[in-house]
């Protein structure tokens, strides 16, 4: 490296004399041996000069040097480059927590508040410090697109110099968090979201790979499509469309545009996709294909409808080209398996999972709707608590009535809410609306705990309303609700408990057991000799687990136990029977029984007569 031009010794001193005040206002020592060092510094290599040397110079810098340099890039007067931040370990975050006190303390609050350890909110700090410098911003004035912007470069640096650590997963992790923290400090004002790959350039190229006519047609139709429809089914759509273009791209180049399909392209599709391996391994299930088959379907059909300059020749998907979906009836817990499920809820350490369970179990709220709950959505309505579910998968909101129970869990959780979020979500993890894994866990760690196997949010859904219908609840109040939109939404229910197939089942079943459970009258003469002398010489009884061996002579206090009762009640309408029990006993010779009977029978002759 060449020697750099000397500063003009003004600059100098300016520099060290405001070097000087902030370490003062840091409150840290300020004398001679750290300004002497700071002075040489400047006079010797200076901003311009650290700046010219090579990445190797720049690290090899010594610590007492190091504590200047990471001064000037904290005030914004010296600009590293991300393969400084990320190898030359420049300990920025420690002198950005002297220099900006008042901020470094806000930020350390807000972060324990959302329930980050002392680790993470220095991992967080000290991201957030390389990404202020490396853009020269203090780092309270950091906007979101800056969070992007730092966080693409440092990526590609830590990439360069570290590939095979985990670097960029430490630094997303950290950024991720941080997010949260700065906006629930005031500092940026969009709500952090999860971060998506940017693969928009990925999509451009294979587009630009289609035959112009084709792509153009086949994207015009996306771009109509995606004004009423959700940006994530759009997604699928897109991406269902791009497949099949760059099929017919690379199988068939003569193709230049819709019109010049034919059913031969739809079928040679068809074996493709059946043929392709799906994103979790294993082939496309009959679901998938459906889906990718339809999506195809209803974009022909509506270019032939809007006759624009390229449209289908003829028709090219038909709906049997659609595989038969199953229709399996939903997934629930029996009641033994949901009280257990509930049990065991109660019994969790954790809060958000105890709510969390107990709330989808009496709600039968989807996981996106619980997710969506605002922090305002109970509500009173007379002398009753009701729930206001946001609008959701069918676009649709409804107020569902809340239970005591669930209300006082949700006054609770309210009352441990920290004062001075942002955000109007009611479960926040982290500063964050609560994620689906979240929930996805809190009820696979119940199920497990009380060993049901394997459950779903959405199997409570299907629980609640199996439970209701099968006590009696009307297809219409459930269709209410759960949200559903049609009553043949709520009529697979009705398939899982059918009352009127139940009740008209074991009417007749009681007939049909009555007709195997006839006893068999043999003649006299089919008993053989053995039997009869059997007969006469003990009273053979079957019991439950065993015989009666007891001789006919002898008397059993306990044949007639239930007679003999005093919680015992009879009716006049019993006496032909309890007069064939007394003759019985009587010809038995038991004179116990016989004397119940005698009793029973009186007090029914004079009740008759009274």
């Amino acid at each position: 490296m060449s020697a750099p031009a000397p500063r003009p010794a003004a600059a100098v001193e300016e520099l060290v004399a405001a070097y000087r005040t902030a370490l003062l206002e840091a409150g840290m020592f300020a004398g001679h041996p750290v300004t002497s060092v700071a002075r040489g510094w400047l006079s010797g290599v200076g901003v311009e000069g650290w700046t010219a040397m090579t990445l190797a110079e720049q690290c090899a810098t010594s610590l007492k040097d190091r504590r200047i340099v990471g001064w000037l890039m904290v005030t914004g007067r010296l600009t590293p480059t991300a393969d400084y931040l990320v190898l030359g370990r420049p300990y920025v975050g420690e002198v950005a927590a002297r220099h900006h006190r008042s901020f470094f303390a806000r930020f350390g609050a807000v972060a324990v508040q959302l329930g980050f350890d002392d680790r993470a909110t220095t991992l967080q700090w000290s991201a957030v410090v390389k990404v202020a410098v490396l853009l020269g911003r203090p780092p309270d004035r950091l906007t979101p697109a800056d969070l992007q912007s730092g966080r693409e470069q440092m990526i590609t640096a830590v990439r360069r110099h570290r590939p095979d650590s985990h670097g960029v997963r430490a630094l997303t992790t950290a950024l991720f968090g941080a997010e949260a923290t700065l906006f629930h400090a005031a500092v940026i004002d969009v709500p952090p979201g999860k971060q998506h790959p940017n693969r928009s350039a990925q999509r451009a190229a294979q587009w630009a790979s289609v035959p112009p006519v084709l792509a153009a047609s086949l994207l015009g139709y996306v771009e109509q499509t995606r004004l009423s429809l959700r940006p994530a089914t759009m997604v699928r759509i897109e991406g269902v469309l791009r497949e099949f273009a760059l099929f017919i791209a690379d199988r068939y180049p003569a193709v230049a545009a819709v019109a010049d399909l034919t059913r031969r392209h739809i079928e040679d599709y068809k074996l493709h996709l059946a043929g392709r391996p799906s994103a979790r391994g294993g082939r496309l299930s009959k679901t998938c294909l459906a889906e990718h088959l339809g999506c195809l379907r209803t974009c022909f059909e509506r270019l032939t409808e809007w006759d624009g300059d390229d449209a289908p020749a003829r028709v090219l998907v038909f709906a049997g080209d659609l595989p038969l979906r199953d229709q399996p009836l939903p997934r629930f817990l029996d009641d033994g398996a949901a009280a257990k499920l509930l049990q065991a809820a109660r019994a969790h350490p954790d809060p958000f999972t105890r709510l969390c369970v107990e709330f989808l179990a009496r709600t039968g709220v989807r996981k996106g709707e619980f997710r969506d709950l605002t922090v305002d959505a109970v509500v009173q309505i007379g002398s009753a608590y009701w729930l206001h579910v946001p609008v959701g998968k069918l676009r649709s909101d409804r107020y569902i009535p809340l239970h005591p129970q669930l209300k006082d869990l949700l006054d609770g959780w309210l009352a441990e809410r920290p004062a001075g979020l942002r955000s109007k979500y009611l479960f926040l993890d982290h500063g964050r609306r609560i994620g689906k894994q979240r929930v996805d866990r809190a009820v696979a760690e119940v199920a497990a705990a009380a060993g049901v196997g394997h459950v779903t949010p959405h199997q409570l859904r299907h629980t609640l309303a199996t439970q209701a219908i099968n006590r009696g609840m009307s297809l219409e109040a459930i269709a209410a609700l759960l949200g559903h939109r049609s009553m043949r939404m709520t009529m697979v229910y009705a398939r899982i408990a059918d009352r009127t197939v139940a009740d008209e089942y074991f009417t007749v079943a009681g007939k049909v057991e009555a007709l195997y459970d006839q006893a068999k009258q043999l003649p006299a003469d089919a008993e053989g000799a053995e039997m009869t002398k059997l007969r006469r010489e003990m009273h053979q009884r079957m019991l439950g687990n065993g015989y009666c061996a007891r001789p006919v002579g002898l008397d059993c206090h306990f044949e007639s136990i239930c007679e003999s009762c005093t919680f015992f009640q009879t009716t006049i309408e019993f006496r032909p029977t309890l007069q064939r029990q007394r003759d019985d006993a009587a010809g038995k010779g038991q004179l116990g029984r016989q004397k119940i009977f005698d009793g029973l029978l009186g007090r029914l002759d004079d009740q008759q007569a009274g």
